[in-house]
């Protein structure tokens, strides 16, 4: 295959896990902005962290999917969606990190895995050059 078609196709694979990641955290954050972020700072507060961290969630879940989909600084953006799912996997998810879904089996934290390992290779891999900021 020619190194041009290759790289055609690379560039539109990173297009498309660019989009999908942003999709899915996307409706993410509308949620927050609709029900807002006072719920996290309990969870927070447990583990001796500001609740004005809640606000965070706004940059990871919102802002970060919007630069994606741009094609914007998009290491940085999944560099923050994954410390978001860090964060959500040590405040609300420790529970059931060893745990088989109950409902249809799968990992009980498979979506959020997800979401972690995508924005991780997006943030090592960059998000190809169809885009605003080609990186």
């Amino acid at each position: 295959m020619p190194a041009a078609l290759a790289s055609r196709r690379t560039d539109f694979g990173l297009l498309v896990l660019r989009l999908a990641l942003a999709g899915i955290v996307l409706f993410h954050g509308v949620f927050k902005i609709t029900h807002g972020v006072e719920w996290i700072k309990g969870p927070l507060g447990n583990m001796g962290l500001p609740g004005a961290l809640a606000y965070g969630v706004y940059v990871a879940e919102v802002a970060a999917p919007l630069f994606l989909i741009a094609g914007a600084w998009t290491r940085i953006a999944a560099s923050i969606i994954a410390f978001d799912m860090l964060m959500a996997a040590t405040l609300a998810l420790r529970g059931r990190l060893m745990m088989i879904n109950p409902q249809g089996g799968g990992w009980a934290v498979e979506l959020e895995a997800m979401i972690f390992f995508t924005a991780i290779a997006l943030a090592v891999m960059g998000g190809g050059r169809i885009g605003l900021v080609a990186d």
